[in-house]
């Protein structure tokens, strides 16, 4: 359905894009994963025919983005990162709107939107510009969809919005993939990794990884701790300082640790070793909190997690450096 092939693009002398390959299913959400500056608007920004690529081929439901981006732009839902409606013509003007762009009409395709402008449509007579960002969304959504396109295209659809109205699109998306809709979507929250079908990994224009969710946390190999005390500050000094602490990364309410040359006991659950492993791990806790004790750290907290996509995305970036 989408298929990129050594796509590369500079801008000056900053390389946005460097020998990007991968392809997506139809019927397939398909996550695009990475902080900002990674490179994902404009790797949209080329599937979707708006710039051209310096090298490389990208097509579309089997259509060539350069030779036939005509007949692309009628196929494609596009859903920028920024609101970029008309913010001076009503929720039913710019739903109305774009659908005589495409030579269609609201009623025709009402079906498909008809879950998602339910949510809009007492507020159908309210400037766009004077919409919620949970309602900004919901509209930019449905004016994507109003001219039934084959694949959608979603950039950081959810950045800026309250976590409820988060659920609630993530909720909208799956609907839409059921209805037969392949669906891109990028976005710099790694929990959101989990609900698409494969994701790729990206930082600074190079992917890292592409696989499922749960097999690219299968293939995180090394012991991972989560350490938590008083003084998270502190602590996170105090970690980095320690030679058998390999990376030590702040996450939310606790910081999460490798050690050197050792790998995760999840890879080994169903090993006769594994008694002696466990035994290990925990002489490794006691004898951190042993040490962390000894700098002056109060109700010390250590346990090993099992690694989630962000914890990936942190190991994979520092050996893609």
């Amino acid at each position: 359905m989408i298929s990129c092939k050594n796509i590369s693009k500079k801008y000056k002398k900053v390389q946005a894009l460097s020998d990007i390959s991968f392809e997506v299913k139809p019927g397939e959400i398909f996550g695009l994963i990475g902080p900002d500056g990674a490179g994902k608007t404009t790797l949209f920004r080329i599937l979707t025919t708006l710039i051209l690529a310096d090298e490389g081929v990208a097509s579309v439901d089997g259509l060539d983005v350069v030779n036939d981006y005509k007949l692309i732009r009628e196929r494609v839902g596009y859903m920028p990162g920024r609101f970029s409606l008309y913010q001076d013509l009503s929720v039913e003007e710019n739903l109305n709107f774009f659908a005589t762009v495409f030579n269609t009409t609201v009623e025709e395709n009402y079906e498909l939107v008809r879950d998602i402008y339910q949510q809009i449509e007492p507020f159908k007579t309210r400037k766009a510009g004077k919409l919620s960002g949970g309602m900004k969304q919901k509209l930019a959504l449905s004016c994507a969809l109003i001219h039934k396109p084959t694949v959608l295209f979603l950039d950081e659809p959810t950045t800026g919005v309250d976590p409820v109205s988060r659920k609630e699109f993530w909720g909208m998306l799956k609907n839409l993939q059921q209805q037969g809709i392949t669906i891109l979507v990028s976005t710099p929250y790694m929990d959101e990794a989990s609900l698409c079908d494969r994701i790729a990994l990206i930082q600074k224009g190079r992917l890292l990884t592409i696989d499922s969710p749960g097999k690219i946390a299968d293939g995180f190999k090394k012991t991972l701790l989560s350490v938590s005390a008083e003084n998270m500050s502190l602590l996170l000094t105090d970690l980095r300082t320690i030679p058998e602490v390999e990376n030590c990364y702040a996450f939310g309410d606790s910081h999460h640790i490798t050690l050197k040359n050792r790998t995760s006991r999840y890879e080994q659950e169903h090993s006769d070793s594994k008694g002696k492993k466990d035994n290990e791990i925990e002489f490794i806790i006691n004898d951190l909190k042993v040490t962390l004790e000894a700098k002056n750290h109060l109700n010390i907290i250590i346990k090993e997690i099992k690694p989630g996509i962000e914890d990936c995305f942190m190991e994979l970036s520092k050996n893609n450096l």
